[in-house]
């Protein structure tokens, strides 16, 4: 299957768009080599909620980058939320979305969404169905 670089990572906030990444932009030897430092740092294991994982698989990785990601937009830390945003963009090509809401008891959800891009999914519609019981 052939990816299309220009594809979109987009970080979307309670609807609102915080951050997009265009795969088509080339990523500096800086970075590059910041994107391998993560890399190596995760090799030694990562904590995702309270399980500690020793080997962590692409997916693992991915949730543990865009929970630290969604935190440093939290904390109005750009450069760090951009690091990790480029690093989902460029490890994991499939990944169109990062979706993240705060719940009402102050935890944070975050959806990694591979199956539509953020443009598709504002056109698509709820469809609703009247109860019949009620008429």
């Amino acid at each position: 299957m052939v990816m299309d670089t220009h594809k979109k990572l987009v970080v979307v906030y309670h609807g609102q768009v915080m951050l997009e990444f265009d795969r088509g932009v080339a990523v500096p030897g800086k970075q590059r080599q910041y994107l391998d430092e993560m890399d190596q740092r995760m090799d030694q294991g990562i904590r995702l909620g309270k399980d500690e994982i020793t080997q962590p698989n692409p997916l693992q990785r991915a949730q543990f980058v865009a929970n630290s990601m969604v935190n440093a937009l939290m904390k109005e830390n750009n450069n760090q939320a951009i690091a990790m945003c480029t690093y989902l963009a460029k490890r994991i090509p499939e990944l169109e979305q990062v979706k993240a809401i705060s719940k009402d008891d102050g935890a944070l959800s975050i959806e990694l969404v591979f199956d539509r891009s953020f443009e598709k999914a504002q056109q698509e519609q709820t469809v609703e169905f009247l109860d019949s019981k009620l008429n």
